[in-house]
């Protein structure tokens, strides 16, 4: 029984540990972000509904009691998904900003309201626990299942640019943690949705020994390089009225050379008067 326990605390451990990493895993779009002072080109729904997911699993581990792995991580969770939402509102434009604060209301106050008042007041503490439990089940299957639209791009296009192999470990050693963990606590709900994780993860990596190799198509310009440009020219706006000037100064002398070309014909003429003289 001591060993039991041993190894469900190593697992939920391990688990906590892991998914810490892949929560920070996002911070370097949001670092572009804050820099270019623009939300455009991400998306607010991923975070709004890992936010949502993580406030059910608290309550499902207070409901259950001697959760403490998951009350911690998915606390840890709750904040680290409020500051990407906040930090892509604050960033965002008007648009982008109703959309989150719309997504919020639908998932975070109206969806987890009425979850929690649906199962809070039944009186068999046994059917609500399973049915928190089922619900939660199926948001951690439905997260884990997203990464089929970025297989489904990265079989499309032969290519692994949108795939981060070392995402793609990191999700997988996780469900491997919290897989280990829902099963040493006989706990269908924790376990399920992490066999799923463990699938997609495996063939995320199988399909980047596939294509890592894959040569890419050059008719079309890499489309970072055209997102890079048109950012470039949005924050260096101010800075843009000095370059047309030079261009300007270069096609009145005559196109690029010609200025120099002049000056030479002059020194040219200048020497040979002081010969004759």
């Amino acid at each position: 029984m001591a060993l039991h326990l041993s190894w469900v605390s190593v697992f939920g451990d391990l688990g906590v540990i892991v998914s810490f990493m892949v929560a920070f895993s996002p911070m370097p779009a949001f670092y572009q972000i804050y820099k270019k002072k623009t939300s455009e080109g991400f998306q607010s729904l991923p975070y709004v509904i890992s936010l949502f997911s993580a406030m059910l699993w608290i309550y499902y581990a207070l409901l259950k009691k001697n959760e403490m792995h998951l009350i911690i991580i998915n606390i840890f969770c709750c904040f680290i998904q409020s500051f990407y939402i906040v930090t892509y509102v604050y960033y965002g434009r008007k648009k982008e900003k109703v959309e989150a604060v719309k997504l919020m209301l639908l998932f975070n106050v109206f969806g987890s309201g009425l979850i929690f008042f649906s199962t809070y007041f039944l009186h068999n503490p046994k059917t609500r626990l399973c049915i928190l439990g089922y619900i939660c089940l199926g948001f951690s299957a439905s997260t884990y299942a997203a990464p089929l639209a970025i297989v489904r791009k990265v079989i499309k296009t032969k290519s692994v640019e949108f795939m981060p192999f070392t995402l793609s470990v990191f999700l997988t050693i996780q469900a491997v943690m919290w897989f280990f963990y829902g099963l040493l606590k006989k706990d269908i709900n924790i376990a399920g949705p992490n066999i799923l994780g463990f699938i997609f993860g495996i063939l995320q990596m199988i399909l980047y020994a596939i294509y890592k190799n894959h040569p890419k198509k050059m008719v079309v310009e890499d489309p970072k390089l055209q997102l890079s440009d048109q950012l470039e020219s949005v924050v260096s706006s101010d800075v843009n009225t000095t370059a047309p000037q030079t261009k300007d100064k270069e096609y009145k002398n005559g196109g690029g050379g010609g200025g120099d070309v002049e000056a030479q014909n002059i020194k040219k003429n200048t020497l040979d008067a002081s010969q004759r003289v």
